[in-house]
């Protein structure tokens, strides 16, 4: 029977051989990638949008920066970015998002339950998928998912909003890496 200490010494090994693997895999993604495209919505009505992305690696993991730029009719424009850091889980390629640090200083999910998005990411063959979850205050719910699959050259995303089952936004397009 191993004792506490040589049963922590192999948890810790054990996660320093998902983290390795975990660079690896990532590896095959990290750079920066530009494009643009018609983002389409529900109601069949379509805006352009350029988008770009960034993958790198970190210390414990990766992290994710993509900016979103829509154009109004009115020549207008709007710019939303988000930066998220993933850390390998328990569950092979399943990546738990890092948003938050509590009080002991380690990283934490977001609480959907307080109206903040439950984010976590995986790598499945040549796909790079990230995951949003909402829950709204009347217990609905509306999930994204960004898949960004290597391409010939950058990367192919997908992406989709759906809220209570039907879907709100969709955008097919390519980013050319940098």
């Amino acid at each position: 029977m191993l004792s506490w200490f040589a049963a922590r010494m192999v948890l810790a090994a054990g996660l320093m051989v998902c983290a390795t693997l975990a660079q690896a895999d990532i590896a095959r993604f990290v750079g920066s990638y530009e494009g643009s495209a018609a983002v389409k919505s529900a109601d069949g009505s379509k805006r352009q949008r350029d988008m770009s992305v960034q993958i790198f690696e970190t210390d414990d993991g990766f992290k994710v920066n993509w900016t979103s730029t829509t154009y109004r009719p009115d020549g207008s424009s709007k710019e939303k970015s988000y930066s998220i850091e993933f850390v390998p889980s328990d569950r092979g390629d399943v990546f738990a998002s890092a948003m938050k640090r509590n009080v002991f200083g380690h990283d934490v999910q977001l609480d959907p339950m307080k109206g903040e998005p439950y984010v976590w990411s995986r790598i499945d063959g040549d796909t790079l998928s990230v995951y949003s979850l909402f829950v709204a205050e009347d217990g609905g719910y509306e999930i994204q998912q960004f898949n960004r699959t290597l391409a010939d050259g950058g990367l192919q995303l997908e992406y989709q909003s759906v809220r209570n089952g039907t879907i709100q936004r969709t955008v097919s397009t390519f980013l050319e890496k940098q």
